[in-house]
């Protein structure tokens, strides 16, 4: 069986780096303040990026909140780079559909065994499951990072090794399919499963299929050290904290991008990127009001009839949202350069949005 996350109002925990947790508590919380802007909501929470947010094809706002280098006072751009951390799953989960499309999968219900026969446990596992965090494969994240503290680099191969052994040595952290966990692992082998099967690297598949078709120029794979004079600096307690071993992200969060750019994508996704049938098998439906599920890549987070779909991301120095509302034609975009650890920040905006800006 398996599960949602609620309530609405404390449902998302972030954790750091690169993913969103959806774990919950059932704590009191107090009743939300009303802002009577986004802006002065951004403003009164000290926001500090680049925002997008329309409502039936008019801006509620669009501008940068302080500033993206305060060494330079460069001021934050529509046009500047921002890493986007776990928002590059929406790309990776886009690609497996376009595989699809490639005929290079016959279905999302195929299993991982049919392409790697080691993988343990593997006829369990189908790729719908990898998508959308239901596979019980343990994340690799904390583990890898550790290593690489003790000087230990690892790519995305090496990565998948050590999935492998966690797997081998732990086993799953429940029964493939019998619930869901957040697990960055599983779009990892996702993009390694695109390297497979089309015989490209994953940025380069990413590129063809999603980024020239758009006009996405301004979106690539992140360095480990950023070029300050077309990315914003990131920040953590008001300290440079920018530099992450982008090895580690793979296909799971290692893309940076431009406000303009992931409206771009967000637009695409809201409107025609997909046919029906594949929104279908993408989007989470039948999702209960208060409450937050996954989909293939995206999240679907419901309040009384407003739905909401979208994805957000943490990585050093940085948090990141995109998603859209259909019953209001609502395009959201959100790109800081400071970092958020509890996800506070992000919470209280989507909390807003529901329950104030479109409801």
């Amino acid at each position: 069986m398996t599960t949602l996350h609620k309530p609405l109002i404390v449902f998302i925990i972030a954790t750091i780096m690169l993913f969103v947790s959806c774990s919950s508590d059932d704590d009191a919380h107090q009743p939300l303040t009303q802002y009577t802007t986004i802006d002065n909501l951004l403003t009164e929470i000290d926001f500090q990026g680049y925002a997008i947010v329309t409502k039936n094809g008019n801006d509620l706002v669009r501008q940068g909140y302080g500033l993206a280098n305060q060494g330079t006072a460069l001021p934050q751009d529509v046009n500047l780079a921002y890493r986007i951390g776990s928002v590059t799953k929406t790309l990776t989960a886009a690609a497996i559909i376009q595989l699809k499309r490639d005929g290079l999968i016959s279905s999302f219900n195929q299993t991982l065994n049919e392409f790697d026969p080691e993988f343990p446990n593997g006829s369990q596992i189908t790729i719908a499951q990898l998508l959308s965090h239901q596979s019980g494969i343990p994340d690799y994240q904390f583990v890898v990072e550790d290593a690489y503290e003790q000087g230990v680099t690892l790519d995305e191969d090496d990565i998948y090794e050590v999935i492998l052994e966690m797997i081998s040595e732990n086993g799953f952290n429940f029964v493939p399919g019998s619930n869901k966990q957040y697990s960055n692992s599983n779009f990892l082998i996702a993009a390694l499963l695109i390297q497979e099967l089309t015989q490209m690297s994953y940025h380069e598949y990413i590129q063809q299929n999603i980024f020239n078709p758009l006009g996405m120029a301004d979106t690539y794979k992140g360095t480990n050290v950023i070029n300050t004079e077309t990315h914003a600096e990131g920040y953590k307690n008001g300290s440079i904290n920018s530099t992450y071993p982008m090895t580690i992200a793979f296909g799971v969060g290692d893309f940076s991008s431009t406000p303009k750019d992931m409206e771009t994508w967000t637009n695409a996704v809201k409107t025609n990127w997909f046919t029906e049938t594949e929104k279908a098998d993408i989007f989470a439906d039948d999702v209960p009001s208060g409450f937050v599920d996954f989909g293939l890549g995206w999240f679907t987070t419901q309040e009384s009839n407003t739905t909401l779909f979208w994805h957000g991301g943490d990585i050093n120095g940085y948090w990141s949202m995109i998603g859209f509302i259909p019953e209001y034609n609502a395009t959201i975009v959100l790109l800081s350069n400071h970092q958020d650890d509890t996800g506070t920040q992000r919470n209280t905006i989507i909390e807003q949005l529901l329950t104030n800006a479109f409801n």
